[in-house]
């Protein structure tokens, strides 16, 4: 029985009722004849949805890395005081895992609407409007940057002569040719891995998507980037989506694909739009549909809104929530290239790997190597937020030293402080310290090093900062978002959790050390899916660079930046 649709149908009830009535559920059950224990199993797992009314306003204040770095907690602690007298049924102040926001924080939602750079009093006045039953305002959605060196239809100068040079000039020429093994070999000579953080070359991917045995294939596009300090991709839908767009277009003709999916978080809806006005946009150049330019060819595209929850950024889970069920990661193998959606062949990419494919074909390979430094090839997009003067959203060379990123392109440290450590993507990557700012940011030197370059999420962190606060805020994270599915990860992570806790409370011993070796190890080699692989992450890469510290709370019970001790009210 499909159930790809039930997302359609628990939104229109949810949008009529504020929430899914238990009798709505078992009236849409006996309609479609999905049975009500999936409806409700669905429903439960995923954070959009709600089975009981919310509260008239639902405030929610990010708690992850960046947001905690600029001051989420004592936000949090302050909007709480101010509505302390309110009902629950009122006015509810909780946390929410990582908005999409970095570059903004700290940032906060207020039912559903997404607000940046937020301080208490306005928190304060945008709650106070929705309780006086007016929709809070939207927040400004900024300008389309052009002239973007990642764009070649911006930046060519063959633009007004070469056909090729116009907008989706690549996918045109291809359609003219049909020469898809050109494309797969220039992808392999020109090195393109995914940039969603598993690098997984593109060019071999497409390849065994293209000989897999059957008829009928997908090509889907992961935009839902949901893990602290991961930014990019928001940039490059709201800035280039036309390159976002015609790769997926090249990969469904190079691999055989007849339709696409492009799989956005909910948090996205300015940049959702975008990409709806840009396909219509190719619906009516005839560059999407049923007949491509007359060609005889054929490619649908849709955009598929996230239910929620960051373990949906895992590709098999992801494919899981578009066939309507809960987002469980899938045993591997088999692998999507064979057994992908419905269990068909699917090439499934990352929104930076899609927007570069143009870049080669347009540009040419050489010039796509020209573009790194240090060996690398190609340029990249990296999100840079934290401690940080000037957060935001970078293109830079693939190869560059991350310090070049951190004191040029981000505008050094805030408030005159010295660089303690990073994050070179996010949370899955750990924490480094400041003697490996001068890493190039590249697949090749980051795991050198014991990390990842991942998806470009580098998170920033000032003198001052407690890397045992810091690795239990990444590791809680982790333990919020898991799906529960495997007993390492779910078991694992709430383990984890309780042990750093214990640490920041003056409590544990130093066989705890030991322990969350043992820990670690046991969830890298036993959990099913990145999530459990990688949660161990933040704190083992504290203990490597950052032990003394950790032993002084363990040993002296004490915090040598006197942050632990202020944090009773975070982890009570």
């Amino acid at each position: 029985m499909r159930t790809d649709n039930i997302f359609d149908e628990l939104r229109r009830i949810q949008d009529q009722h504020g929430f899914l009535p238990a009798g709505k559920l078992e009236a849409l059950s006996r309609s479609t004849g999905i049975p009500l224990y999936h409806l409700n199993g669905v429903a439960d797992f995923y954070p959009h949805f709600h089975l009981s009314p919310p509260p008239k306003v639902s405030l929610r204040v990010c708690s992850d890395m960046s947001c905690h770095l600029r001051g989420a907690d004592s936000l949090r602690t302050e909007l709480k005081q101010r509505f302390q007298s309110m009902s629950e049924r009122d006015v509810s102040v909780r946390e929410v895992s990582c908005l999409g926001q970095c570059d903004g924080a700290p940032a906060i939602s207020i039912n559903d609407r997404i607000y940046r750079n937020v301080n208490p009093a306005q928190a304060e006045a945008l709650v106070l409007t929705a309780l006086g039953g007016s929709p809070p305002p939207e927040m400004p959605v900024e300008a389309r940057k052009t002239g973007l060196p990642a764009d070649p239809y911006q930046n060519n100068d063959r633009l007004q002569a070469d056909q090729d040079a116009q907008p989706y000039g690549a996918l045109r020429r291809l359609i003219e040719t049909r020469d898809y093994d050109d494309v797969i070999a220039k992808l392999k000579a020109a090195g393109l891995s995914g940039l969603g953080g598993a690098g997984f070359p593109t060019g071999i991917k497409w390849e065994a998507v293209r000989k897999a045995p059957g008829s009928e294939r997908f090509v889907v596009c992961n935009a839902d980037e949901s893990e602290p300090g991961t930014i990019k991709d928001r940039f490059i839908l709201q800035n280039l989506p036309h390159l976002v767009i015609e790769g997926m277009i090249i990969a469904g003709l190079v691999t055989g694909a007849q339709r696409g999916i492009l799989y956005i978080r909910h948090e996205y809806e300015a940049q959702e739009r975008v990409l709806e006005e840009e396909i219509h946009r190719c619906q009516r150049e005839k560059l999407v549909g049923p007949d491509l330019l007359g060609s005889g060819l054929s490619f649908e595209l849709e955009i598929f809104v996230s239910p929620g929850g960051y373990i949906c950024g895992e590709e098999t889970a992801l494919m899981e929530a578009i066939e309507g069920k809960r987002a469980e990661p899938r045993n591997k193998p088999p692998f999507p290239v064979t057994n992908g959606l419905w269990n068909k062949p699917t090439a499934l990419n990352n929104v930076e790997t899609f927007a570069n494919v143009p870049q080669i074909l347009v540009n040419g390979v050489d010039w796509y190597k020209a573009q790194g430094q240090g060996g690398a090839s190609g340029l990249k997009f990296v999100g840079v937020s934290g401690d940080v003067c000037k957060p935001g959203i970078f293109l830079i060379p693939m190869g560059l030293p991350l310090s070049e990123v951190i004191f040029n392109h981000a505008g050094g440290i805030r408030d005159g402080k010295r660089l303690k450590a990073f994050a070179p993507s996010g949370p899955s990557s750990g924490y480094l310290p400041a003697s490996m700012a001068e890493v190039r940011l590249d697949f090749k030197s980051l795991a050198a090093i014991g990390s990842m370059l991942g998806s470009g999420a580098i998170v920033v962190c000032a003198e001052g900062t407690c890397m045992l606060d810091m690795a239990l805020n990444a590791v809680t994270f982790f333990r919020n978002e898991s799906c529960g599915k495997c007993v390492p990860c779910r078991m694992g992570s709430q383990k984890m959790v309780d042990l750093l806790t214990g640490w920041s409370h003056g409590k544990g011993t130093v066989d705890d050390l030991k322990l969350v070796d043992e820990l670690s190890e046991a969830m890298k080699l036993t959990s099913i899916c990145g999530l459990g692989q990688f949660a161990h992450s933040p704190i083992t890469s504290v203990l490597k660079h950052f032990r003394a510290e950790i032993e002084t709370h363990i040993v002296e019970k004490r915090c040598p930046e006197g942050v632990c001790p202020m944090r009773e009210e975070r982890y009570a």
